[in-house]
C-alpha cells in the first residue's frame, strides 16, 4: 500500500515520507526517528547534530549564486500523535504507518497518518538532499515532542541556529500564512476512591460512545464537535439520577491534543429497572444523534450486558466525579475580541479513567492570553479540588505574539499573492506552535508558518491532500529564491 505514495509528485518530498513514517515515533519515544535523522544528514555529508535533549539540527550550505542570502531556518517536529480505530489492529511501536491513496488524499489505515507534522520533515528532508534546488543557506531544525509538551522547544538552547528567518512547516490550510498561535498548559487531577459492595438483584453493563469525528482539540475545536467523556459523564448522570447506578469502571479518551472520539463504561442497574433502563439509553442514543448529527454524523450508542463485572465505586465518589466532570468547563471559553473568528481560549477534557480504585482526568487548556489561560487553568483546578482530587499543572508553553509588519511575511503574502491571483489569509491559530517558545532565545528571529491541507489531524481521519502538497512544495521554493541579502 505504501509503496505507490513514492511515485506522487514530487517524488522526492513523497519518498522521503513514506520513508520516515516506516519509523516508529510517538512522543517522548523518538529514539528511533532521532537517530534516523542523524543517519540522514551524516550520510548527506552535511554538518550535523544532535543537542542535549535530542533536537536534530542538520546545516546546508547556499547552492551557487545564494551564497549572500540570509540563511532560513527550515523547522518541523519529529514526533506524531498515535490514535487508531478500536477495532484496528496495530502496534505503533514496531509497525510503519500503513498508507493508502484515495483520489487526491493519502490516508492512513485506520490510524493517524502522522502527515502532521512528517509532511513538513518531508519536505526538509528533500531540500537537503537535493542537488539542483536553489536556496540560500539553511538550517533544519527537528525538534522532539511537540506533540506531549514542547520539550524539544522549550530545550532548545540560544547561539546554535544563526538564521534569521524561520519557516515553520506545521500548519494545514494551504491558503494560510500563521504568524501567531495560542500556548497551553496540561492539567492533571488525579485520586483514588473506595469500592461498595456489588449490588444485590443487579445487571451489569458496559455501554460504549463511538464513531464522534474528533479532531485537533487546538484547530478542529470551535467546530462543536461531540467529546465522548462528556457525552458519556452526561449519560451517565442522567442514568444515576434516574436509577442510581453503581459505576465500576470509565475510560474515555486518550491524548490530550486530541478530542476523544469514544468512552467505555461498567455499570450495575437493578434488575427491576431493566427495561426502563435500555428505553432511556435507547432514546438519549436519539437525542444525542440528532445534537449532533451535523458535526458527528457516525455517532453510536451501543449498551451490552455482562455476565460479572468487578465491585463498583463508593457511592460518595460517583456522587462528586460525575459533578466534576459535568463542571469541567469543555470546549471554547472565549473567543478573540481582536481578532476576528479566532478561539482565543479552550479547553479539551481529553481523557477519564476510572480503574482499579484510582481516577485520573487529563485536559488541554489553551490561550493566546496567558493571563486567561491561567485563569481557566484554575477555574478548572479548583472543580476538581472540590471532590478531593490532586490537581497538577505540567508542560505549560506561550503563545506566540502576531508580528504582522515583518519583512517575511510581505514578502510571502505578496508572493503567494501574485502566485495564486489571491490573497493567503494571514491569521493566527488556536493550535499550540513552537514558534513562541523558540523566540524566547531567537528573539530577533523572524518566523512564519505554512503547510499542506491536512484535515483530522489526530484522528484516525487524519489526511493529506496531493494536489496541496505540490502547491506547497511550489510555494515554498519559490519563497527560497525570494529570500533577501543579509543585511
Amino acid at each position: 500500500m505504501s509503496e505507490a505514495v513514492k511515485n506522487l509528485e514530487p517524488k522526492a518530498l513523497w519518498n522521503h515520507f513514506a520513508d520516515l513514517n516506516a519509523v516508529p515515533r510517538p512522543s517522548k519515544k523518538e529514539e528511533r526517528v532521532i537517530e534516523f535523522m542523524m543517519n540522514f544528514g551524516n550520510k548527506l555529508g552535511l554538518e550535523t547534530m544532535k543537542d542535549h535533549i535530542g533536537n536534530v539540527i542538520i546545516k546546508k550550505a547556499a547552492s551557487p549564486g545564494y551564497e549572500s542570502k540570509e540563511t532560513v531556518v527550515l523547522q518541523s517536529h519529529l514526533d506524531m500523535v498515535h490514535q487508531k480505530n478500536a477495532d484496528t489492529i496495530f502496534d505503533f511501536d514496531k509497525e510503519g504507518i500503513k498508507m493508502l491513496i484515495e483520489n487526491d488524499w493519502v490516508k492512513a489505515d485506520g490510524t493517524t497518518l502522522g502527515a502532521d507534522n512528517g509532511i513538513g520533515v518531508a519536505t526538509i528532508m528533500a531540500l537537503l538532499s537535493s542537488s539542483d534546488i536553489e536556496h540560500p543557506p539553511l538550517e533544519a531544525l527537528f525538534t522532539i515532542d511537540e506533540e506531549t509538551g514542547m520539550t524539544g522547544a522549550l530545550e532548545l538552547k540560544g547561539g546554535l541556529l544563526d538564521g534569521k528567518i524561520m519557516l515553520n512547516l506545521d500548519t494545514e490550510d494551504d491558503n494560510e500564512l500563521t504568524i501567531g498561535c495560542a500556548g497551553g498548559i496540561d492539567i492533571t487531577a488525579r485520586g483514588s476512591y473506595e469500592y461498595e459492595q456489588i449490588p444485590t438483584n443487579s445487571l451489569a453493563y458496559k455501554i460504549a460512545v463511538k464513531g464522534l469525528t474528533g479532531g485537533h482539540s487546538g484547530m478542529d475545536i470551535h467546530l462543536g464537535r461531540g467529546n465522548a467523556n462528556k457525552i458519556m459523564n452526561r449519560i451517565l448522570f442522567q442514568l444515576n439520577e434516574k436509577f442510581g447506578i453503581s459505576i465500576v469502571q470509565i475510560d474515555g479518551g486518550g491524548l490530550r491534543n486530541a478530542i476523544p472520539r469514544e468512552s467505555f463504561a461498567i455499570l450495575y442497574i437493578d434488575e427491576n429497572h431493566q427495561e426502563a433502563f435500555e428505553s432511556l439509553l435507547k432514546d438519549e442514543k436519539a437525542v444525542l444523534s440528532l445534537e449532533y448529527k451535523t458535526t458527528d454524523a457516525s455517532f453510536t450508542l451501543h449498551f451490552e450486558k455482562l455476565n460479572k463485572a468487578s465491585q463498583p465505586i463508593k457511592k460518595e465518589y460517583q456522587h462528586k466525579l460525575l459533578r466534576s466532570i459535568y463542571a469541567c468547563p469543555n470546549g471554547i471559553y472565549r473567543m478573540s475580541p481582536d481578532i476576528k473568528e479566532l478561539v482565543q481560549t479552550s479547553n479539551n477534557l481529553a481523557r477519564v479513567l476510572v480503574k482499579d480504585n484510582q481516577y485520573e482526568v487529563l485536559c488541554l487548556t489553551r490561550s493566546s492570553v496567558n493571563s486567561e489561560k491561567m485563569d481557566l487553568a484554575n477555574a478548572i483546578k479548583s472543580t476538581f479540588e472540590l471532590m478531593d482530587a490532586s490537581v497538577d499543572f505540567s508542560g505549560s508553553y506561550p503563545g506566540w505574539t502576531p508580528k504582522p509588519d515583518a519583512a517575511i511575511v510581505k514578502i510571502m503574502s505578496d508572493l503567494y499573492k501574485s502566485k495564486y491571483k489571491e490573497n493567503a489569509h494571514v491569521n493566527a491559530c488556536h493550535a499550540g506552535l513552537e514558534c513562541g517558545i523558540l523566540g524566547q532565545n531567537y528573539p530577533e528571529m523572524e518566523m512564519i508558518s505554512f503547510g499542506p491541507n491536512i484535515r483530522g489531524a489526530h484522528s484516525p481521519d487524519e489526511k493529506v491532500q496531493v494536489s496541496s502538497v505540490q502547491k506547497f512544495w511550489d510555494f515554498l521554493l519559490d519563497t527560497l529564491k525570494n529570500i533577501p541579502e543579509s543585511a
